[in-house]
Protein backbone atom coordinates (compact mmCIF):
# COMPACT_ATOMS: atom_id res chain seq x y z
CA UNK A 1 0.00 0.00 0.00
CA UNK A 2 3.23 2.46 0.52
CA UNK A 3 4.25 1.77 -2.99
CA UNK A 4 0.70 2.67 -4.45
CA UNK A 5 0.70 5.42 -2.47
CA UNK A 6 4.71 7.23 -2.96
CA UNK A 7 3.58 6.06 -6.32
CA UNK A 8 0.58 8.29 -6.92
CA UNK A 9 2.21 11.13 -4.56
CA UNK A 10 5.18 11.33 -7.42
CA UNK A 11 2.28 10.93 -10.24
CA UNK A 12 0.99 13.99 -8.65
CA UNK A 13 3.78 15.51 -8.66
CA UNK A 14 4.43 15.25 -11.92
CA UNK A 15 1.08 16.51 -13.08
CA UNK A 16 1.39 19.36 -11.13
CA UNK A 17 4.34 20.29 -12.89
CA UNK A 18 3.07 19.45 -16.41
CA UNK A 19 0.29 21.54 -15.44
CA UNK A 20 2.30 24.56 -14.41
CA UNK A 21 4.25 24.66 -17.60
CA UNK A 22 0.65 24.74 -19.46
CA UNK A 23 -0.33 27.67 -16.92
CA UNK A 24 2.82 29.42 -17.85
CA UNK A 25 2.72 28.90 -21.57
CA UNK A 26 -1.26 29.84 -21.63
CA UNK A 27 -0.09 32.95 -19.43
CA UNK A 28 2.90 33.98 -21.65
CA UNK A 29 1.90 33.06 -25.25
CA UNK A 30 -2.05 32.94 -25.29
CA UNK A 31 -2.12 33.99 -29.08
CA UNK A 32 -0.03 30.22 -30.05
CA UNK A 33 -2.28 28.86 -27.31
CA UNK A 34 -5.67 30.13 -28.84
CA UNK A 35 -4.14 29.08 -32.28
CA UNK A 36 -3.42 25.65 -30.60
CA UNK A 37 -6.50 24.49 -29.06
CA UNK A 38 -8.12 25.90 -32.72
CA UNK A 39 -5.92 23.55 -34.75
CA UNK A 40 -6.70 20.52 -31.91
CA UNK A 41 -10.92 21.38 -32.21
CA UNK A 42 -10.33 21.77 -35.36
CA UNK A 43 -8.66 18.30 -36.29
CA UNK A 44 -11.12 16.43 -34.07
CA UNK A 45 -14.33 17.86 -35.88
CA UNK A 46 -12.80 17.22 -39.13
CA UNK A 47 -11.87 13.57 -37.67
CA UNK A 48 -15.21 12.78 -36.32
CA UNK A 49 -16.70 13.89 -39.69
CA UNK A 50 -14.86 11.53 -41.69
CA UNK A 51 -15.90 8.86 -39.72
CA UNK A 52 -19.55 9.89 -40.44
CA UNK A 53 -18.83 10.06 -43.66
CA UNK A 54 -17.03 6.50 -43.69
CA UNK A 55 -20.18 4.93 -41.50
CA UNK A 56 -22.71 5.87 -43.94
CA UNK A 57 -21.01 4.29 -46.79
CA UNK A 58 -19.74 1.56 -44.89
CA UNK A 59 -23.42 0.21 -43.03
CA UNK A 60 -25.11 1.22 -46.69
CA UNK A 61 -28.51 -0.83 -46.61
CA UNK A 62 -28.01 -1.64 -42.55
CA UNK A 63 -29.22 1.15 -41.27
CA UNK A 64 -32.49 3.08 -41.24
CA UNK A 65 -33.78 4.83 -44.34
CA UNK A 66 -33.37 8.20 -42.24
CA UNK A 67 -30.03 8.35 -40.99
CA UNK A 68 -27.70 11.34 -41.15
CA UNK A 69 -24.65 10.65 -40.53
CA UNK A 70 -23.53 12.31 -44.31
CA UNK A 71 -24.81 15.44 -43.19
CA UNK A 72 -23.61 15.11 -40.32
CA UNK A 73 -20.39 14.28 -41.30
CA UNK A 74 -20.06 16.89 -43.71
CA UNK A 75 -21.46 19.72 -41.21
CA UNK A 76 -18.70 18.54 -38.76
CA UNK A 77 -15.90 18.90 -41.49
CA UNK A 78 -16.68 22.31 -42.18
CA UNK A 79 -17.07 23.11 -38.55
CA UNK A 80 -13.45 21.72 -38.46
CA UNK A 81 -12.47 23.79 -41.44
CA UNK A 82 -13.97 26.93 -40.15
CA UNK A 83 -12.43 26.14 -36.35
CA UNK A 84 -8.94 26.56 -37.80
CA UNK A 85 -9.23 28.76 -40.40
CA UNK A 86 -11.21 31.82 -37.94
CA UNK A 87 -9.45 30.93 -35.03
CA UNK A 88 -9.01 34.68 -33.85
CA UNK A 89 -12.81 35.47 -34.79
CA UNK A 90 -14.18 32.11 -32.65
CA UNK A 91 -11.64 33.55 -29.95
CA UNK A 92 -13.19 37.33 -30.31
CA UNK A 93 -16.66 36.06 -30.49
CA UNK A 94 -16.53 33.52 -26.91
CA UNK A 95 -14.18 36.40 -25.25
CA UNK A 96 -17.12 39.07 -26.19
CA UNK A 97 -20.20 36.88 -25.18
CA UNK A 98 -18.41 35.68 -21.85
CA UNK A 99 -17.57 39.23 -21.05
CA UNK A 100 -21.11 40.89 -21.38
CA UNK A 101 -22.22 38.25 -19.17
CA UNK A 102 -20.18 38.88 -16.62
CA UNK A 103 -20.82 42.84 -17.06
CA UNK A 104 -24.57 41.81 -16.69
CA UNK A 105 -24.08 39.46 -14.08
CA UNK A 106 -22.37 42.85 -12.66
CA UNK A 107 -25.00 45.40 -13.29
CA UNK A 108 -27.48 42.99 -11.82
CA UNK A 109 -25.79 42.84 -8.56
CA UNK A 110 -24.79 46.42 -8.27
CA UNK A 111 -28.76 46.84 -8.61
CA UNK A 112 -29.12 44.32 -5.87
CA UNK A 113 -26.56 46.03 -3.82
CA UNK A 114 -28.92 49.42 -3.62
CA UNK A 115 -32.05 47.26 -3.36
CA UNK A 116 -30.05 45.84 0.33
CA UNK A 117 -29.06 49.19 0.98
CA UNK A 118 -33.01 50.49 0.83
CA UNK A 119 -33.88 47.44 3.43
CA UNK A 120 -30.91 48.33 5.66
CA UNK A 121 -28.94 45.21 4.96
CA UNK A 122 -25.14 45.25 6.30
CA UNK A 123 -23.65 43.05 2.98
CA UNK A 124 -24.72 45.72 0.43
CA UNK A 125 -21.39 47.55 0.15
CA UNK A 126 -20.07 44.48 -0.15
CA UNK A 127 -22.08 43.52 -2.88
CA UNK A 128 -21.42 46.92 -4.26
CA UNK A 129 -18.06 46.46 -4.27
CA UNK A 130 -17.92 42.78 -5.77
CA UNK A 131 -20.31 44.35 -8.30
CA UNK A 132 -17.82 46.63 -9.68
CA UNK A 133 -15.11 44.30 -9.78
CA UNK A 134 -17.20 41.90 -12.43
CA UNK A 135 -18.12 44.94 -14.03
CA UNK A 136 -14.63 45.82 -14.00
CA UNK A 137 -13.61 41.78 -14.81
CA UNK A 138 -16.25 42.28 -17.48
CA UNK A 139 -14.79 44.77 -19.42
CA UNK A 140 -11.37 43.38 -19.24
CA UNK A 141 -12.16 40.34 -20.73
CA UNK A 142 -14.06 42.02 -23.33
CA UNK A 143 -11.53 44.22 -24.75
CA UNK A 144 -8.33 42.33 -24.28
CA UNK A 145 -7.88 39.74 -26.70
CA UNK A 146 -6.06 36.96 -25.01
CA UNK A 147 -8.13 37.45 -21.20
CA UNK A 148 -9.83 34.25 -21.05
CA UNK A 149 -6.66 32.13 -22.32
CA UNK A 150 -4.23 34.29 -19.71
CA UNK A 151 -7.13 34.48 -16.81
CA UNK A 152 -7.24 30.09 -17.37
CA UNK A 153 -3.70 29.86 -17.45
CA UNK A 154 -3.31 31.89 -14.30
CA UNK A 155 -5.97 29.33 -12.26
CA UNK A 156 -4.30 26.45 -13.93
CA UNK A 157 -1.06 28.03 -12.22
CA UNK A 158 -2.64 28.21 -8.99
CA UNK A 159 -3.90 24.83 -9.05
CA UNK A 160 -0.60 23.14 -9.72
CA UNK A 161 1.15 25.21 -7.14
CA UNK A 162 -1.41 24.70 -4.64
CA UNK A 163 -1.50 20.92 -5.69
CA UNK A 164 2.34 20.62 -5.53
CA UNK A 165 2.37 21.73 -2.08
CA UNK A 166 -0.35 19.17 -1.23
CA UNK A 167 1.41 16.41 -2.98
CA UNK A 168 5.13 17.43 -0.89
CA UNK A 169 3.42 17.81 2.20
CA UNK A 170 1.20 13.89 1.83
CA UNK A 171 4.97 12.35 0.37
CA UNK A 172 6.55 13.88 3.60
CA UNK A 173 4.00 13.14 6.19
CA UNK A 174 3.36 9.21 4.36
CA UNK A 175 5.56 7.33 7.19
CA UNK A 176 2.99 8.97 9.52
CA UNK A 177 0.24 7.37 7.90
CA UNK A 178 1.64 3.66 8.31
Amino acid sequence: MEKFLKKAGWTSIITSLVLAVIGLVMIYNPDTTMQFISTVLGIFFIVVGVIKIINYFSSKGNSTFFTNDIAWGLIAIIIGLVTMVYSSTIESIFRIMIGVWIIYSGFTRFALSFRLKGVNDKVWALVLTLAVLMIIGGLYVTFYPGALIVTLGVIILIYSIMDLIESFIFMRNMKDIF
